[in-house]
């Protein structure tokens, strides 16, 4: 696997990749790599010609008391883990190469980046819209992989990608969970053993509302009190926000219909915050099982 650290020799070697026709495809990352992230490569290397990952920790997606200086920096194992999933190119760029002396050009998409996760951590979705467009830009990838853990993310993105005409397609791929269920994030290593033994609670309050869809429940309140209580019962958990949205306008709904819907939850487990959801398909609402993608 070749490591690029210039935008230069990056945007040359994609130009020689599309020379040869290769179709690109892309997993943006800021690295501590896991089960998800390879999942994502997997699925990229079934559709494309070539798979190209970035490990670049952003600093504006974080706020000024969010996690920066402690996000877990992986870089050796990482760079092990992509070469053995078969990624040919790591572009890992340094924080004057994506922002230089002087940068103060900013993505921002309206109304989709106010609520829940952006009104939780301001600034946050604009700091993820302006890499992942310059990223886009250096890197050219017909295709681009993303986790819906973060699925407001990807939406953001999407509109993104339509908004600016962007020629690349976003595709969403399965959350990957631990054997008990909690969603793989490079947050979990945040955790000793008691807050990670409490973190299943999200994952166990997002299949009470599964059994709540499959009796027929369709009320958005009711699905999101069944979802407080399993989450009130765990003493380490602090709801940040339970929420059911549209999964294209992340407004709220009031009932599950022929619309795909989100169950959205952001719990902190001691001082880490996490982030997961059900993905409620049309189908669902029409008394069939829900989906957790």
């Amino acid at each position: 696997m070749e490591i690029i650290r210039t935008i230069s020799w990056m945007k040359e070697t994609v130009r020689q990749a599309r020379a040869e026709n290769h179709v690109i495809g892309f997993i943006p990352t800021m690295g501590a790599l896991h089960e998800g992230h390879l999942s994502l490569i997997r699925r990229a290397r079934v559709d494309c010609s070539r798979v190209y990952a970035s490990i670049f920790l952003n600093p504006t997606q974080f706020g000024p008391n969010e996690d920066l200086s402690r996000y877990p920096k992986t870089f050796e194992s990482d760079v092990e883990k992509l070469t053995a999933a078969g990624v040919e190119v790591l572009f890992a760029p340094e924080i004057n190469e994506i922002y230089p002396p002087g940068f103060r050009t900013y993505v921002n998409v309206e109304g989709l980046s106010e609520r829940l996760e952006g009104r939780s951590r301001p600034g946050h979705f604009r700091g993820v819209a302006t890499v992942v467009l310059k990223l886009f830009e250096i890197v050219q990838p017909q295709f681009a992989y993303f986790g819906r853990k973060d699925a407001q993310q990807v939406r953001i993105l999407q509109q993104m990608a339509t908004d600016l005409n962007l020629n690349v397609e976003i595709v969403v791929c399965p959350i990957v969970r631990e054997g008990d269920g909690l969603a793989l994030s490079s947050r979990n290593t945040y955790l000793n053993s008691e807050e990670r033994r409490a973190a299943t609670v999200l994952q166990r309050a997002l299949d009470e509302a599964r059994r709540e869809l499959n009796a027929g429940t369709r009320d958005a309140l009711q699905l999101q009190a069944a979802l407080r209580k399993i989450l009130s019962n765990e003493t380490l958990a602090r709801v940040d926000y339970v929420e059911m949205v549209d999964a294209e306008s992340f407004e709220p709904v009031s009932s599950i219909g022929a619309r795909p819907v989100y169950a959205l939850l952001a719990v902190f487990i001691g001082k880490t915050r996490l982030i997961d959801n059900l993905f409620i398909e049309p189908a669902a609402g029409q008394n069939a099982p829900a989906s957790s993608l």
